[in-house]
């Protein structure tokens, strides 16, 4: 019986020495590094924006140098865990997917502050956040795929989850930068926020397996409410 062979074997890319210039081309294959640089890494500055509140919300701003910026939920974003069920870019007063732009300068399009929803998303458990635009810009486009699929937004790859591209202004780029979080400050901050609700949870636990009512502030007597 005659042995196997791949039908595709000659197909195959081999590597055959080539000199430009004296100078030998390296292979393909053998060059290839695994841990190369992602587009984000390659073309974006990181930059993070915290809705802060009862609930914290972090968001992430891929800033590029041409001042275009992709508005994404950052990773810790509370909605990636519960589960996202729904996101909308009607607003209520005005829907962000009916934008449209014309021209090298992007005439037209929605003016947005930087607490200007963008969309509201609602997670699987009805909870529901207002994606702010996080930057005083002006909307290119939104990404009406996550309309369709919210879904995917919970495991897509950094900067393709993009919710919103927007356009700053030349003399307003450098201040929105100094408004935002760097990736060192957005560590340290976001720490310091989870820190800081664990230690309100842990109080509350406290406080209720004492009999302490934290909404009206006064000692309850567990002994005679069940009487």
């Amino acid at each position: 019986m005659l042995p196997e062979t791949d039908p595709l074997l000659s197909y195959y890319y081999k590597h055959e020495q080539q000199s430009i210039g004296g100078i030998e081309v390296p292979s393909i294959t053998e060059d290839w590094v695994e841990n190369h640089p992602s587009v984000v890494d390659r073309f974006f500055t990181r930059y993070y924006y915290i809705k802060e509140g009862n609930d914290p919300a972090p968001y992430q701003i891929l800033f590029h140098s041409n001042r275009i910026c992709l508005i994404c939920l950052a990773s810790e974003h509370p909605a990636i865990k519960m589960g996202i069920k729904s996101l909308t870019f009607d607003i209520g007063n005005t829907d962000r997917s009916k934008n449209t732009v014309k021209g090298k300068g992007k005439k037209g399009g929605m003016v947005l502050q930087h607490d200007s929803t963008l969309a509201i998303l609602t997670t699987e458990q009805g909870k529901t956040y207002r994606i702010p635009s996080c930057v005083q810009s002006k909307l290119i486009e939104v990404n009406a795929l996550w309309v369709d699929e919210p879904k995917r937004l919970e495991s897509v790859a950094e900067g393709e989850g993009y919710i919103a591209i927007v356009l700053l202004k030349p003399d307003d780029c450098e201040a929105i930068k100094r408004s935002l979080l760097t990736q060192e400050q957005y560590n340290e901050k976001w720490s310091e926020l989870k820190n800081a609700e664990a230690k309100s949870v842990e109080k509350q636990e406290i406080d209720t397996k004492s009999g302490y009512n934290v909404e009206d502030g006064d000692k309850v007597d567990i002994a005679v409410n069940k009487l």
